[in-house]
């Protein structure tokens, strides 16, 4: 059923914009307090994030994301996870959306985004759930039926993990940026942290394959410890 849902969503886009709204976009917002914002928007067949953050240094303001919906230009966000409004969790938001010259402005959030790609070139564009880490050679698993996940949604050219608890409405903490896939490497430009921010403009080198449909994924995290973790896509 969600596939159909995400391929019925897709048409209704196509239709509204006359073009796919998959990969990621941006924005720019004005905060009195913390001056001028970046606002990004990744887009995956299923799933959407839109996180704030500083443009000057970088600095983590706000993400929220869940499952998407479109029809007419009626979006809804079912959402998983806020990391201001935990009391959004498992509410459907909706919004409006309309085309601009240069993308689409989103209602009430009085936001105009504009495109940064369509999905390419990166090899792992989608949303994807942590589903095993492997340790000492053994590989343990996790339920992607629990509340408390992993998830990291990629565009073509940029990247975003949040881990948060769809039952207690906790979120644990997020980061994003660019990355690129060459040779079985996948490398992140880290753009904002919200568990450090000093991690930010930091240069991250991955070995990944793609398994079974299971995106294998190792190297060192950003506090430098060894990790093998193993994705699985959402639809």
């Amino acid at each position: 059923m969600k596939k159909v849902w995400a391929v019925l969503s897709l048409f209704f886009c196509l239709s509204l914009w006359g073009q796919s709204p998959l990969g990621a976009w941006q924005a720019q917002s004005q905060d009195p307090e913390l001056g001028a914002l970046r606002v990004v928007s990744i887009i995956s067949s299923s799933h959407q994030v839109i996180t704030w953050y500083r443009q000057d240094n970088g600095a983590f303001v706000r993400t929220m994301g869940g499952a998407w919906g479109l029809m007419d230009n009626r979006w809804t966000l079912t959402v998983e996870f806020d990391s201001t409004q935990s009391d959004l969790v498992g509410s459907t938001q909706e919004f409006t959306v309309t085309p601009t010259a240069t993308g689409y402005a989103m209602a009430p959030l009085g936001l105009n985004f504009t495109q940064i790609d369509a999905g390419a070139p990166g090899a792992l564009a989608g949303a994807w759930l942590m589903t095993g880490r492997k340790q000492d050679g053994q590989i343990s698993t996790r339920s992607t039926d629990g509340p408390r996940k992993t998830m990291k949604i990629l565009s073509g050219t940029r990247f975003q993990w949040i881990a948060y608890n769809t039952e207690t409405k906790a979120f644990m903490g997020s980061g994003g940026g660019t990355y690129t896939t060459e040779n079985g490497k996948y490398t992140e430009q880290i753009e904002f942290f919200s568990r450090d921010q000093s991690r930010v403009g930091a240069t991250l080198p991955f070995d990944f394959s793609i398994e079974d449909g299971d995106w294998h994924h190792s190297g060192m995290s950003s506090q430098g410890v060894p990790i093998y973790e193993i994705w699985s896509q959402r639809y």
